[in-house]
């Protein structure tokens, strides 16, 4: 009635209706509402018209009905043709590599062709995609060159090359399995397998027939004599008639008497000598070169290439082993003429008509050695980062960069490769690109040949057997110390004209130190001293005084030189701010004359000619030019790289009498001046301040004297302050050279350029570095001794392990366990602070080494040495019957019961007691005792010392002596199982974890040692020894299985993080398979994490060129600094962006235990010149970009052409994944970055 009520009728016109539905909750109730108002039918045309929504409009034109749009007009819809049916076409498909061929059959007397043979063909189907062998077919000749990322390197030489032949061979050595070694239990590709291990089960309740078992082996008493001896023997049973048990083996019997003297007589028969050892292996071949080479014309009588001079007997030597093909390993002084052996195989490899390849260290050396062999053979090319000349030449010079890019991305280059020439070595020691050197010599195919030139190296024979071994091949060490000037090294302490004479000879040519000199330089530096600072000899830092002082030093010192006609000299000052300090304060010297200042005038004019004219005002330019003229030089990497070819120039042709440089000009060309300064002996490495080591001097000295113009060269040091000491003197330039070591180290591009190839393991190329050398050169010898080993293992008699000796093994390994937990335990008691307190002098401990088990010992005296504390302490010992040890004869094995064990069982002398004084390492304490007497050490000390003599050995030990091996004595009697000890938690209050956790193991291995029912056996003696002797063997079995497997490769763990710091970034898969990003990776030149993640994150697409290459500087800049405020906000943004990128993947890397921190890995990247950069690639002039840095000219020009290799190297990598607008965008910001003075022509490619 309610809702009937409510309803209010109205005229049947439904425009009239006033009504609304209204929902009522949501129980889906409804109701109809009457709404007052105006009757619409009265209205003249029903409701005013209205505009409607703007996007309800475009969202029907556009998105509802986009028909109408002229993308979907027909003439723009795709067109069809109709196509002729041809179903032969089906049959025809594209031609497979011809798998045979048909080979003439020929008379072998006439030649005449008898009949045809079909031969089938390998290799066929290979590919520069799939295959590392020599015989595939060449790629594109687009990348016969470079090569490509996707490419496949040719196979290293040194490893077996897998054939059809030995694929063949191992298919069929898969059907014979090894069901011990060859059984998997974890499938692959799966995580989890099945433990096939065996179940406990609970052992039988004992009977009778266990009983009579475990009492068979005794001999109560009831047998023979001959079944008493029989149980005795191996393998003897007391009754053989009775039947065997289930599952035992019964043993052999003789069947006649004959045969059984037969098997004793053959006993008697002394054993067969044992076969000679193979003899070893000699890779490193040192070669003579004191005798003269009488033969060499006979042996060459048309040689490759002559000189107009003739070479010295190690350039002979070197010159007759290339003509066999041999590789060399040349190490001689500076000057000494390495370069004639690089020449000779250049002509070698242009008879032969095959390449050579020349690499060096740095860039600048590339383009030196460009100029001067395109001078002497023509056909000559250069590749860098930016520049390619002649690349179709028979010798190409590059950096070792370059050469590992075209091995790992497979250039057929590689193909016509005969020499490869490493010049500088002794580089391979550079921290960050020592590596690069190793994976060289790894990657280099077989048929390649080696020449490597160094300077002097004490461990020459060490490196040339890692190369041998690596490769498989007999290296000729062709080493010389002598020098072709020799020189002589001076003392000067003159800072006036009056004291330009203070020079004082040191070392003469022939090696010789004069102390007379050394002491005749103090005084000359006494004199002028003040009385409080009258000392001398001190190893703080010497005072160098500021740049009044250096002025003094330099004039004083260069007329000197003058008069003595011994210019032009180098001066290496080991800073480029005090380079640029020293030249400038000279000035006022003028060391040329009017015919050179014409020339070097000239010569500026030549070279400045071709940049443009705000780049000839700059301040460097003008001030480089201002010094050149007055023969003055500087040279370090904060120059321009045109003006320090300008000085290299005009110091080669004795235009610059005084270059002030850095030790980088030690390693340039052959540029030798008459005299070599040196500004101090200390330099800064990077972390802290040091002397020059022996080799950085003698590389640098060896500039000195210049070769047929001068009888000596001189090598002058000076001593602004005191004078140094005379045996950090007499260290720096007699001591040895540093020699080469490994710095071999895991690099991301270096591990997935292996993970795409099958055939290669990173594991290998571990394997083969120099790093591993050490321990990988016995290998064969290990593999030996582990037949052998195997071979004994197998004659030996398997120990008995019933009845009562059924817990034998638990017992062998419960002891080994718990004397390596004991060890465990004392090695962090002596490593703790409150382990070393108690070592003091009168504790008596328990030493435990190879020369003393278990002996009792007091400390004497207590020492430190570099690296841990050394214990002087009294030990007890036997009295030696006899001085030759091998006269004593072999001890007796002690079979260890559980007091044993347990405790420890004290040495205790046989006969009569002795003591000797032994220098412990923390290591050798096996216990300390509570036990502390009270002694004199210094004079136990001196007694012992004095007895030594042969003149005092018959006298007898002193009382103080005396009395403490009487207490020793004495102990070790009272206490046979060992002596109280102090507890490592109780008595030392050692609260770690594994301390606590090692003792409460201790004790449960001595509760189970005590409870042991195989000590109760009589066979347990002779059983434990034959136990003991297996488990010994295969205890080395182990160890040498170790040294042969990866397990034991330093680097190993390393590999693994790495490898899940790909896996997380998503570059390989859980199978170790390269992904795309993985493969982008790889054409990274640096970075490549960082620049991949960029990529693939999109964080570059969306900027301009010169954005991007601002950006993209913080990767290859050196110089540290911050961006700055004056940035735009969108490269503020992006500078952000970069750091939480590189902030992911340095938490990434942390997650997965590398030990490079997240701020570390933030901290490598340098955005200092960002604003650089960027105004740069806007086309800023670079006159105007030195008011936005403080940074030397030459490291930004360093920085932009760095940064332009990498916009290079995105570009390709942009290609490779399909992204054309990035690839654009990098080929635009590489060459706005490419111009003007930063990218001048090199000179010596003129």
């Amino acid at each position: 009635m309610m809702e009937t009520e409510r309803l209010v009728l109205h005229p049947p016109d439904p425009l009239d209706l006033p009504l609304r539905a209204v929902e009522l909750g949501c129980t889906g109730r409804w109701e109809l509402l009457n709404v007052p108002g105006a009757p619409d039918s009265t209205l003249p045309h029903g409701l005013p018209p209205c505009a409607p929504d703007l996007q309800k409009e475009a969202e029907q034109l556009f998105l509802s009905s986009p028909a109408w749009l002229p993308l979907h007009g027909v003439e723009h819809s795709a067109r069809k043709w109709q196509r002729k049916m041809d179903p032969w076409s089906l049959l025809a498909t594209l031609g497979a590599p011809v798998p045979s061929d048909l080979q003439a059959q020929r008379h072998p007397t006439t030649g005449q062709i008898l009949g045809y043979k079909e031969v089938l063909l390998e290799n066929t189907n290979l590919s520069s995609t799939t295959s590392l062998s020599l015989r595939r077919p060449p790629g594109p000749i687009s990348q016969s060159l470079w090569g490509n990322p996707t490419q496949y390197p040719f196979w290293p030489g040194g490893m077996d090359e897998p054939t059809i032949t030995d694929l063949n061979t191992r298919e069929e050595a898969e059907e014979e399995i090894d069901f011990e070694k060859d059984l998997l239990t974890v499938p692959p590709g799966f995580k989890k397998g099945v433990d096939f291990a065996p179940k406990d089960h609970p052992a039988p309740a004992a009977g009778l027939l266990s009983l009579s078992r475990l009492l068979e082996p005794l001999d109560l008493g009831g047998g023979d004599e001959d079944a008493s001896e029989a149980v005795g023997q191996p393998g003897g049973s007391r009754q053989d008639t009775v039947s065997a048990s289930p599952g035992s083996v019964p043993l052999a019997r003789a069947s006649s008497l004959e045969d059984l003297v037969l098997k004793e007589a053959s006993t008697a028969v002394a054993p067969p000598e044992p076969p000679k050892p193979p003899p070893q292996e000699q890779w490193a071949i040192p070669v003579d070169v004191t005798s003269p080479v009488g033969d060499f014309y006979r042996l060459i009588p048309q040689p490759a290439f002559q000189w107009p001079f003739e070479p010295d007997v190690f350039q002979k030597q070197a010159i007759l082993h290339l003509e066999r093909h041999d590789s060399v390993f040349v190490a001689a002084h500076t000057s000494a003429g390495k370069t004639v052996v690089a020449e000779y195989a250049i002509a070698l490899a242009q008879k032969h008509m095959t390449r050579t390849i020349y690499t060096s260290p740095i860039k600048a050396l590339s383009n030196q050695k460009f100029r001067d062999f395109r001078n002497t053979f023509g056909d000559v090319g250069l590749l860098t980062g930016d520049v390619q000349l002649h690349p179709e030449a028979s010798c190409l010079i590059m950096t070792t960069e370059i050469l590992r890019s075209m091995l790992y991305s497979g250039s057929d280059v590689i193909r016509d490769l005969e020499w490869v020439i490493f010049d500088e070595v002794h580089y391979i020691n550079d921290a960050e690109r020592g590596v690069v050197w190793e994976e060289v010599l790894i990657m280099l195919p077989d048929h390649v040949s080696i020449i490597l030139l160094s300077a002097t190296v004490p461990n020459a024979l060490e490196f040339a057997d890692w190369i041998g071994r690596l490769k498989r091949r007999q290296i000729y060490v062709i080493s010389t110390v002598a020098r072709p000037v020799p020189l002589e090294h001076y003392l000067f302490t003159g800072n006036s004209p009056k004291t330009q004479g203070e020079l004082f000879l040191l070392l003469d040519s022939r090696g010789a130190f004069h102390t007379k000199g050394y002491y005749a330089a103090v005084e000359a530096k006494k004199e002028r001293m003040s009385k409080h600072a009258q000392t001398f000899g001190a190893k703080q830092p010497t005072h160098q005084g500021g740049p009044a002082q250096d002025r003094g030093v330099y004039l004083s010192l260069l007329a000197s030189l003058r008069t003595r006609a011994q210019l032009p000299v180098v001066v290496f000052t080991f800073s480029r701010g005090r380079c640029d300090e020293q030249a400038s304060g000279l000035t006022s010297l003028d060391l040329t004359t009017s015919s050179e200042k014409s020339e070097i005038h000239l010569f500026l004019q030549r070279c400045l000619a071709r940049l443009r004219g705000s780049d000839r005002q700059l301040p460097q330019v003008l001030h480089m030019s201002e010094l050149l003229h007055r023969g003055l030089g500087v040279h370090h990497s904060g120059i321009l790289p045109i003006l320090k070819e300008i000085v290299e120039m005009l110091f080669s042709r004795g235009l610059v009498k005084v270059l002030f440089a850095t030790e980088t000009f030690a390693m340039g060309v052959n540029m030798p001046a008459r005299t070599v300064v040196f500004d101090s002996m200390r330099k800064h490495d990077g972390s802290t301040f040091r002397d020059l080591l022996p080799g950085e001097y003698v590389q640098m000295a060896g500039r000195a004297g210049r070769r047929g113009l001068d009888p000596t060269g001189t090598v002058i040091l000076l001593c602004k302050g005191r004078v140094p000491e005379m045996a950090d003197l007499h260290r720096m330039m007699m001591g040895k050279p540093s020699q080469l070591q490994s710095q071999f180290r895991l690099t991301y591009t270096m591990i997935l350029n292996l993970l795409r190839v099958d055939a290669l393991r990173v594991e290998d190329m571990m394997k083969r570095s120099f790093s591993e050398f050490p321990s990988r050169k016995d290998s064969k010898a290990h593999e030996q001794a582990l037949a052998e080993l195997t071979k004994k293992l197998g004659a030996l008699e398997e120990p008995e392990v019933t009845g009562q000796l059924v817990d034998l093994p638990d017992y062998y390994s419960w002891g080994e366990e718990l004397t390596e937990t004991r060890s465990q335990i004392q090695h962090r008691v002596t490593e703790s602070v409150n382990g070393l307190k108690s070592l003091s002098a009168g504790r008596v401990v328990v030493v435990k080494n190879q020369e003393h088990h278990n002996a009792l010992g007091v400390i004497l005296q207590v020492s430190s040495n570099s690296t841990s504390r050394v214990f002087t302490a009294l030990v007890l010992c036997d009295k030696p019957v006899s001085e030759d040890p091998q006269e004593r004869g072999p001890a007796s094995p002690d079979v260890p019961y559980p007091d044993d064990l347990v405790g420890f069982k004290l040495f205790l002398p046989e006969g009569p007691c002795d003591h000797t004084v032994a220098k412990l390492q923390p290591g050798d304490v096996a216990a300390i005792t509570t036990k502390v007497l009270r002694l004199n050490g210094d004079k136990i000390l001196e007694d012992f010392s004095k007895r030594q003599q042969p003149k005092f050995k018959k006298d007898p030990p002193s009382a103080a002596v005396t009395t403490a091996v009487q207490e020793l004595l004495r102990l070790a009697q009272a206490h046979p199982t060992g002596p109280p000890t102090l507890d490592p938690v109780n008595d030392l209050q050692l609260k770690d974890v594994s301390v606590v956790e090692g003792g409460l193991r201790a004790r449960k291995l001595e509760e189970l040692i005590r409870g042991a029912q195989c000590v109760h056996s009589p066979r347990f003696p002779a059983q434990y020894l034959k136990l003991q002797e297996r488990m010994q063997i295969q205890k080395e079995m182990e160890r040498l299985r170790f040294l042969l497997s990866d397990q034991s490769l330093l680097l190993l763990p390393e590999y693994h993080q790495r490898v899940e710091v790909l896996r997380t970034l998503g570059y390989v898969d859980e199978a170790g398979t390269v992904k795309l990003a993985g493969r982008v990776a790889c054409a990274m030149s640096s970075h490549e994490l960082l620049l991949t993640e960029l990529m693939f994150d999109n964080a570059l697409s969306a900027l301009r060129p010169e954005e991007i290459a601002a950006l993209l500087s913080g990767l290859v800049c050196q110089s540290p600094g911050d961006p700055g405020d004056q940035l735009p906000s969108t490269l503020k943004q992006g500078v952000e962006r970069v750091r939480a990128v590189a902030k992911r993947i340095g938490e990434v890397q942390a997650a997965c235990g590398l030990s490079q921190t997240m701020e570390e890995f933030v901290g490598e990247l340098n955005f200092g010149l960002v604003e650089v950069v960027y105004e740069w690639a806007r086309g800023m002039p670079f006159s105007e970009l030195a008011g936005l840095s403080g940074t030397p000219e030459g490291l930004v020009v360093r920085c932009i052409q760095r940064l332009a290799e990498m916009c290079r190297s995105l570009r390709g990598a942009a290609r490779l994944v399909g992204e054309p607008v990035l690839g654009a965008k990098m080929e635009t910001a590489a060459t706005l970055l490419r111009r003007d003075i930063v990218f001048a022509a090199s000179l010596y490619t003129q």
